[in-house]
């Protein structure tokens, strides 16, 4: 039903393996550039690798980007309740630190430690 990256998605996002999220939905996303709803997925995997490397700013701006794509496809999309991943996306903008640009790896334990989500495939 689904792209079979969208499937794999799933669990790598999981697995906290955020680089790989990016690669699998942007796959999606470059032959169909229409479908907003990947696009938002993608940015917030996105914001998340940054935010492990320490780009916290670049990490805020993907939050946010991800948030406004994702609202329109609010409560449920694609199998995905949206209005969860929503949550997470505030929950992850309000622990962020806002007087801070980006930190080097030695710093990286220093951030506050950013919520989880496990992501649910619904039909």
């Amino acid at each position: 039903m689904y792209p079979m990256e969208y499937y794999e998605f799933f669990v790598k996002f999981n697995e906290g393996d955020y680089y790989t999220c990016h690669d699998l939905l942007e796959e999606i996303w470059m032959t169909d550039k229409a479908n907003f709803f990947i696009k938002g997925l993608l940015q917030m995997t996105v914001a998340l690798y940054h935010y492990s490397y320490g780009n916290v700013k670049g990490a805020r701006w993907m939050m946010q980007a991800a948030e406004e794509y994702l609202q329109p496809y609010r409560p449920f999309y694609w199998g995905v309740r949206v209005d969860e991943v929503c949550v997470f996306i505030q929950r992850c903008l309000a622990a962020m630190p806002t007087d801070i640009d980006r930190v080097d790896s030695s710093a990286l334990n220093e951030l506050p430690p950013l919520p989880t989500l496990v992501l649910f495939l619904y039909d």
